[in-house]
């Protein structure tokens, strides 16, 4: 294999990389506001994480403990 064609395949390989990581980025934004549009939740508040985080802050999110994922989730 020639040195041409290791570059050409590198370069059409960094090329689908690209195009993948675009559509899995917009993917991951469109997820994002579409939760946050139908209010399962709101990732403003998670923006203030950084500001409130002593002991003594309000918590963001209480757990509840009524369905067995979140039980699941405490036990372990």
């Amino acid at each position: 294999m020639s040195v041409e064609t290791m570059r050409e395949l590198q370069a059409y390989g960094y090329f689908i990389l690209l195009v993948a990581m675009v559509v899995l980025l917009y993917g991951y934004w469109f997820h994002l506001k579409k939760s946050e549009k139908v209010g399962r939740r709101d990732y403003e508040q998670y923006s203030k994480l950084a500001l409130n985080d002593d002991l003594s802050d309000e918590i963001l999110e209480n757990v509840s403990t009524n369905n067995d994922n979140a039980k699941r989730s405490v036990e372990k």
